[in-house]
């Protein structure tokens, strides 16, 4: 019965993503693009903020994943993320002097090891103090708001991000050339990472023992997996994803800091995980469509919408995010041994 309600939801996923697709290339291509109601639904400039909206809550998501398939519920994601995107701008604006590229990437490094930093607190606070992971995640938010917003130098800024790089040929297809072929290097680099982790997950041994360790850690144990070891490292590799979805936001997407940027996107990350249910395509998709979600609301208010208030478009991204996590819970199955707390046989660590 599950897997037959799996193939039919593949199916009307599927047959909609393929009427999109069709619309956009009409909509781009015809006279359709007079139509305004059309270019704010199928627009380039609609899929194009899309993208950019969805980069921080894949990596956001992957972070999860990476977590919560090891068994460490991460609700700190929007914390890890606050952090990175200090991070890089704080080494970013320390280094205007140096050459734009060594500047950026820099400050991308900073990002990644800041918010693996972060991951690495949670994970000690998880195993080493089994403190409730939902407490610990919180703990992070409020430390990552108090310490940016406490630091937070308003005078400082940040010169140059980057820029968008045109794939040659691909980037020449009409429409979603522009799109998924021609944009700044963090944009596809988390794109790859989507392939890159669902290939480690489900094809390496390293993605066996970690799913081992969230389903049934002791059946792992016994057969020599150090279970809190996987934990430890993939809660910090995850930190360093959210870490690079903070550097998005100041390196690529705005240009400069701004308290509490993040702004609820590590919690949507967290629906987009539970919505593509713990897997990384499922939860990229799940972006994607909360990125449009975005887009609309960016669009709709561009266009000028006189009929509804401005405050209920606002409203859509994180209503479609409820609606969508209330839609699905109970119908998707988290790892079994999520947020329990694992003792050796020795009572070590």
């Amino acid at each position: 019965m599950g897997q037959k309600r799996y193939q039919i939801t593949s199916y009307i996923i599927g047959g909609l993503l393929t009427i999109f697709v069709v619309m956009a290339v009409l909509v781009n291509t015809t006279a359709l693009q007079q139509y305004t109601w059309l270019r704010v639904f199928f627009g380039i400039s609609a899929l194009n903020f899309t993208l950019r909206a969805s980069v921080p809550l894949i990596l956001g998501a992957l972070c999860g994943i990476l977590c919560e398939r090891t068994g460490i519920i991460n609700i700190g994601i929007e914390g890890m993320m606050l952090a990175g995107a200090f991070a890089a701008f704080v080494a970013k604006t320390s280094t205007n002097s140096w050459p734009l590229l060594g500047s950026l990437f820099f400050a991308v490094a900073i990002a990644l090891i800041v918010g693996g930093l972060m991951g690495l607190l949670h994970a000690t606070f998880s195993i080493r103090y089994r403190m409730d992971q939902i407490i610990s995640g919180t703990i992070l938010i409020i430390l990552a708001l108090g310490l940016t917003s406490y630091l937070f130098d308003r005078d400082a800024v940040a010169q140059g991000k980057f820029v968008e790089i045109a794939i040659p040929g691909l980037s020449s297809i009409p429409v979603f050339g522009k799109v998924l072929f021609t944009n700044p290097p963090l944009t596809y680099t988390a794109l790859i990472l989507i392939g890159v982790i669902h290939v480690g997950l489900f094809y390496t041994r390293w993605g066996l023992r970690s799913r081992a360790c969230g389903e049934h850690p002791r059946a792992a144990d016994t057969v020599g997996i150090n279970v809190n070891r996987f934990r430890y490292m993939n809660t910090v590799i995850g930190g360093m994803l959210a870490g690079l979805a903070g550097g998005f936001l100041v390196l690529e997407a705005v240009g400069q800091f701004q308290e509490g940027m993040t702004a609820g996107r590590g919690f949507i990350s967290l629906a987009a995980m539970i919505f593509g249910n713990w897997m990384p395509f499922g939860a990229a998709g799940a972006a994607l469509l909360f990125g449009y979600t975005q887009a609309l609301q960016n669009e709709l208010l561009l266009a000028g919408v006189t009929t509804v208030p401005r405050q209920y478009v606002s409203m859509i991204p994180y209503v479609v995010t409820i609606v969508a996590v209330s839609g699905f819970v109970g119908r998707v199955r988290p790892p079994a041994a999520e947020g329990k707390v694992y003792e050796t046989e020795g009572g070590s660590e």
